[in-house]
């Protein structure tokens, strides 16, 4: 049920896109090749099990941790496409 100027499944149909654009950015962080079998920040081995679960990675878990972090402070995880918030800034 949509409102004013809005046509059936508008909502949805929004909703199912901003999904889509961050399964896509999600995807394209995916490391992808072969595994390293060092960190490339700081030296230390990789474990196996590692390299096998995540084919391509280049860092060990507490590096890759710490970068995590770094992003999550960076911000950039909100999706303000039809935002109200977003309308009255």
């Amino acid at each position: 049920m949509a409102g004013g100027w809005t046509r059936d499944g508008a909502v949805q149909d929004q909703i199912d896109v901003s999904i889509d654009d961050a399964v896509q950015e999600a995807r394209s962080r995916l490391p992808s090749g072969n595994s390293f079998t060092h960190c490339e920040e700081c030296g230390a081995a990789i474990p196996d099990a590692r390299q096998k679960a995540v084919p391509g990675i280049r860092s060990c878990v507490t590096c890759q941790s710490e970068r995590d972090e770094e992003q999550k402070k960076a911000g950039g995880g909100i999706n303000r496409r039809g935002s109200k918030d977003s309308q009255l800034r």
